[in-house]
């Protein structure tokens, strides 16, 4: 039997990041395999060439999209692993009019958001950063900042997660061993759904009234955008945790601002709207809140990613099922 073309999209300089040995390994085994010639990221004009005879294709962060126009120039393209979460930017009309096979590796990238998340919701209820701060300026557990910021622990917190996601999902699990009592909003999972993950189905502002952390993991769509708003935002517990992991478009910025002004919660952003904050955002003064550059996911070493790629196209090629197939119906849904 003949094996399939599979394309590698993603430039040469990101190989060592995202695939590992037993990945090129893996897809020699059933695929002969072509690879972009240059660099960076293919763009159009690139990518219409080198998917001119695959089967397959493995994508990520930066490849052009697949248009019409590259549609056209690949006749045999049946499938595309993505190396990443979202796959809005990459697909169009014309790879859903050809009834494309695609898969993304989010539940492979969910779980480094997921474990970032959980580290920032343990230093984040230690005040690490304020209490540093304030040792650093000479001080140590006197008041009034160690009466404003004090430490406390995750066990037995009440703990929002909005958003059933991937990430929310390992969320939820990685937090297990805390035994923390998880409050879930989430219009598309039932109650009894909400249950079997270890949670309580809730409404929104009921969420955000009873959590000391409330951590954010819904898809960016027109549906959330600025789903915190600021009558939510105003409804956070004095002292609460806010983390933002997912998107920026997810909060209403300026009334993120207005709320953290008051000093009444203390909110850790791996994600804004816009991204980076303007230069002269208070984002970047404010003493309760933390901004870091959109690092929560895997950032040196993102080689689950290409592992997961590889398998998902021997799957389709083999008539296997996939791991996380992303259909027509799921794509109106994820950001």
């Amino acid at each position: 039997m003949q094996k399939p073309t599979v394309a590698i999209t993603i430039g040469k300089a990101n190989y060592r990041r995202m695939f590992s040995q037993d990945a090129w390994d893996a897809l020699e085994a059933f695929a002969n395999v072509v690879h972009h010639p240059g660099d960076e990221p293919a763009e159009k004009e690139e990518l219409m060439k080198i998917l001119a005879d695959a089967d397959g294709c493995i994508t990520s962060w930066g490849v052009a999209q697949l248009d019409a126009d590259v549609m056209n120039a690949a006749p045999k393209l049946k499938a595309m692993a993505h190396m990443g979460s979202s796959v809005k930017r990459f697909v169009s009309d014309a790879f859903w009019d050809r009834k494309m096979h695609l898969t993304s590796t989010g539940i492979a990238l969910a779980k480094t958001v997921a474990e970032t998340t959980l580290g920032l919701m343990i230093v984040g209820q230690k005040r690490v950063w304020q209490l540093a701060q304030h040792v650093r300026d000479g001080g140590w557990r006197e008041s009034p900042v160690w009466d404003r910021w004090y430490a406390c622990e995750l066990y037995r917190q009440n703990v929002g997660i909005i958003g059933a996601s991937n990430v929310g999902r390992h969320v939820i699990e990685l937090m297990k061993p805390f035994k923390p009592n998880v409050l879930l909003y989430d219009p598309f999972v039932t109650a009894e759904e909400a249950q079997k993950l270890g949670a309580t189905k809730v409404e929104l502002d009921e969420l955000l009234k009873q959590s000391d952390v409330v951590s954010i993991h819904a898809p960016a769509n027109a549906s959330t955008h600025h789903m915190l708003n600021a009558e939510g935002l105003a409804l956070m517990k004095d002292n609460a945790l806010l983390i933002n992991t997912a998107r920026g478009t997810l909060i209403d910025e300026k009334a993120l601002i207005a709320e953290l002004s008051k000093g009444r919660f203390f909110a850790f952003l791996d994600v804004t709207d816009p991204e980076p904050p303007a230069a002269d955002s208070p984002l970047r003064t404010l003493d309760n809140v933390v901004v870091v550059p959109h690092i929560a996911g895997c950032i040196d070493n993102c080689t689950m990613l290409g592992e997961l790629a590889v398998e998902e196209l021997r799957r389709f090629f083999a008539g296997e099922p996939a791991v996380y197939q992303i259909t027509p119906e799921l794509f109106e849904r994820i950001s």
